[in-house]
Formats: C-alpha cells, sequence, structure tokens
C-alpha cells in the first residue's frame, strides 16, 4: 500500500529530475585532455557525490587504517605531491582502508582511496604513485561523472540522493544492511571504466608522474605485475582491482611506449617504500592468522577462529580489527561478556569505524545494557546507518514508552530488503502504523 505509493512517486520524481537533467545537460571540456565531451552533470555533482559519499564509502569497505599513522602519512604525501601538479584543481583527499583486498577507486571531486592490501603487493614509491596518480586521472578527468552520463543516457533515470538503499561492500557484509543515502558512489567505485578511460589514466598518470619528480618507470612495472597476477589468477581477491582496473598486455605496451617517449628518470624510492611500509609487511603474519580466523568464523569452528584471532593479537596487539573478531566469535558463541570487552578493546584502538560501535551496542543490548547500547548504535548510525543499528534502537526505545521515537527507527529501517527491513515492519505493523 504506502510502499507501493512511494514507489510511483519516487519514479515520477525520477522522471522530471531525468528531463530537468537532460534539459540542462551539454558539453563540457575535459579538464585533463582538453577536448569537448557529452556531460549531463556539472562539476557541483562531483564536489557534492565525492563530500557526501566519500566517508560512508570507506566505512563500508573496511574503514581507515589506523594501526600505522605514519604510514597514512606518507601514503598522503606522496598523493598530495602529485595532486601539486594535477590538471584539475580539486580538494584532493587519500586516505587508506583496512582492507585485505587489493584496490584503489576515486569518488568524483577527487577523493582517492587505497586498500591495506594493495600496498603490500607494491615494491616502490613510484608504483604507489602510478596507482594513486591513475585514481587523480579518474576523478579530473571527470570519469565518474562520464559514466553517470552514460547512466542517464542508456537507463533514463537518476538514483537520487537521499534514497535508503543497500551499500556496496567487501565481502564481510560489513554494510549488507547499510542505509546510504544514494547508492550513486557505490556504483561508481565499482563501474568498468571505458577503455579510454583507463588509457587517459594511464597515460595522463605517467606524465603527472614525471611532472612530480618520479621515475614512470613504475607505471610499467606496475602493469606488468597486474597482467601476471591476471593471468595466472593467483588469488580471487584480486578480482575487486581486475573488474574496474582490468589490466591487459596493451596497456603494458602502451606504458613502455610513453616511458620511451618520456624518459627514465626521477625518484623511484624503493627504500623509502620499504621503510614506509616496513611494520605493514612485518605485521602480515598477523593479518594472514586473521583472515584464517575469519574463515573459521564463517565455518562455525569457533575453537580455530578463536585461536587464529588470538595468534593474530599476539602478533600485533595495535590492529582494531584483530580485536573486532575476537569479539565476533564470542558474540557468536553466546558469550556477550566477553564479546563486549573484545568490542571495547577494538574501540580503544579506532573508534572511527562504525562496526566496532554497532557490535559493542548489539553486545549491551544482549546483556540488557540498554543505556550503553543505545549510546553505542547512535554512534554507528552517525558513521555511517544500517538497518540493524535502527531496528535495535527502536526495540529500546519501545521497550522505555518511547514510541515516536521507536517508530521513527523502525521506518529508516524498514527501508532495507534484508530480513531485518522485513522485521522492522512487522513492527510497525503491531503499533499500527504505516511503514512509509
Amino acid at each position: 500500500m504506502a510502499r507501493s505509493n512511494r514507489s510511483g512517486s519516487h519514479r515520477s520524481r525520477l522522471a522530471l529530475l531525468l528531463g530537468a537533467v537532460l534539459f540542462a545537460g551539454g558539453c563540457a571540456v575535459n579538464p585533463v585532455t582538453g577536448q569537448r565531451e557529452l556531460s549531463m552533470v556539472g562539476e557541483q555533482w562531483e564536489l557534492d557525490v565525492g563530500r557526501q559519499q566519500y566517508a560512508p564509502l570507506r566505512q563500508a569497505q573496511g574503514g581507515d587504517f589506523t594501526m600505522d599513522p605514519g604510514l597514512v602519512d606518507y601514503v598522503q604525501g606522496v598523493g598530495q605531491r602529485l595532486a601539486g601538479v594535477a590538471a584539475r584543481d580539486l580538494p584532493y583527499e587519500f586516505e587508506v582502508i583496512n582492507e585485505s583486498v587489493p584496490n584503489a577507486w576515486a569518488l568524483p571531486g577527487g577523493k582517492i582511496a587505497i586498500n591495506r592490501g594493495l600496498l603490500t603487493e607494491m615494491q616502490s614509491e613510484s608504483e604507489l604513485a602510478a596507482v594513486l596518480g591513475h585514481e587523480i586521472v579518474h576523478a579530473a578527468a571527470r570519469h565518474g561523472a562520464q559514466g553517470q552520463t552514460r547512466n542517464l543516457l542508456l537507463q533514463g533515470a537518476v538514483l537520487a540522493g537521499g534514497i535508503a538503499v543497500g551499500a556496496a561492500t567487501d565481502d564481510e557484509g560489513y554494510g549488507q544492511v547499510a542505509l546510504l543515502g544514494g547508492m550513486v558512489g557505490a556504483q561508481l567505485i565499482n563501474q568498468r571504466y571505458s577503455r579510454d578511460a583507463e588509457r587517459e589514466a594511464d597515460l595522463y598518470g605517467m606524465r603527472m608522474m614525471k611532472r612530480a619528480g618520479y621515475d614512470p618507470v613504475g607505471a610499467v612495472e606496475l602493469q606488468e605485475t597486474f597482467v601476471r597476477l591476471s593471468e595466472g589468477r593467483q588469488s580471487s581477491a584480486w578480482d575487486a582491482w581486475f573488474a574496474s582496473h582490468p589490466p591487459s598486455r596493451e596497456r603494458v605496451e602502451n606504458n613502455r611506449r610513453l616511458l620511451a617517449e618520456l624518459g627514465a628518470g626521477g625518484e623511484i624510492g624503493r627504500e623509502d617504500y620499504q621503510r614506509a611500509t616496513a611494520r605493514l609487511r612485518a605485521a602480515k603474519p598477523a593479518y594472514d592468522a586473521y583472515e584464517e580466523g575469519r574463515k573459521a568464523l564463517d565455518e562455525k569452528d569457533y575453537d580455530t577462529a578463536l585461536a587464529r584471532v588470538e595468534d593474530a593479537i599476539r602478533l600485533e596487539p595495535a590492529e582494531p580489527r584483530f580485536h573486532a573478531l575476537k569479539g565476533d566469535v564470542f558474540a557468536a558463541r553466546g558469550d556477550y561478556r566477553r564479546a563486549e570487552r573484545a568490542f571495547t578493546d577494538a574501540l580503544a584502538r579506532n573508534d572511527g569505524w562504525f562496526y566496532h560501535h554497532l557490535r559493542r551496542g548489539m553486545a549491551r543490548n544482549e546483556l540488557e545494557q540498554h543505556d550503553a547500547a543505545r549510546t553505542d548504535l547512535a554512534a554507528a548510525n552517525e558513521r555511517m546507518p544500517t538497518a540493524i543499528g535502527h531496528y535495535l534502537l527502536g526495540t529500546i526505545e519501545q521497550r522505555d514508552g518511547n514510541r515516536d521515537q521507536a517508530i521513527r527507527h523502525y521506518r529508516i529501517a524498514a527501508r532495507s530488503d534484508a530480513p531485518i527491513g522485513q522485521q522492522a515492519r512487522q513492527r510497525l505493523a503491531a503499533l499500527g502504523v504505516a511503514d512509509g
């Protein structure tokens, strides 16, 4: 009933918005190539998407890497050095995501992220510069805006901001019930760029490296590594990178030709890179144990999961995700007291990631520490709204007799298509109110 009406109204709004965009659309100059291109979204759209969705998407993909602030500073320094010679002036930002999957992405507006897992695969600062330069060009050349224009033309609809939907996330499903304000950002970072866009990012990224004083040989070495990994499919972990940045021998040869044109020479930075990533590399056995523990937890082998996560913590006690996994194991066993303590340990090391707050709130709710749970769940939703977070807040408010607040949280949770959304709709029905 109400949901159907909302859907029809939503489609009408999309049609009107599409008409407005098509009417306003036209040609724009690519700031990197100087060529005129069809564009139905302007620079303000790029800046807005980057500003609004950068933090939520980092939350949904593992949160910021906090164990080694020196490494983060190093990556950001390389990024800003490249941004200083970029063809387009944008509010560039660079963050490291705490995720093992090798990947990097750029949002419109110059918001760039690189996963911890990709940093461990490179050998020099020039390779890092090649990755970041490539992503800078994607942002500077408006490749995300081009992708959105294609979506408008092919789909005839706009995924407008403010609609609560599921987020694109990593294999752990941290955001499977995430409620982000539109999927535009998630679509953009997971899209497969056109061949022309990838060529532009390679070509102008290498030129940018040269202007910044880096040896562009790093871009050749990087692509050679990607091709070897792609052909050998040594790890399914690379699928995310290959999906959005498909390697090919053609790209290797193109980079080699451009290297011959630009000339080798400049900073390679192997020793600097090895020093900057030394702690991360030393922690590899700990991360390996963590991944094994997570797999064991998925298989409900709780003893093995706990043993492996204890190994990880012993090897690198500063990594917050190890403590969070320990909490997950205890919670799966129904030992919420120990789970609450483990999530508190995780929060002591990183209180910026929604997951630590959410999971401690869930444990405290099971322990009937409702006021403390309310605080944790609210903190989690401030960082990244989730259906489970709002649903549990609804149950707490309902228990305390706060009907209006309970209804508000249930209605937000009811937007999810996950089972928790159905539970929220049932709660609303029991309260005698519509879910819209």
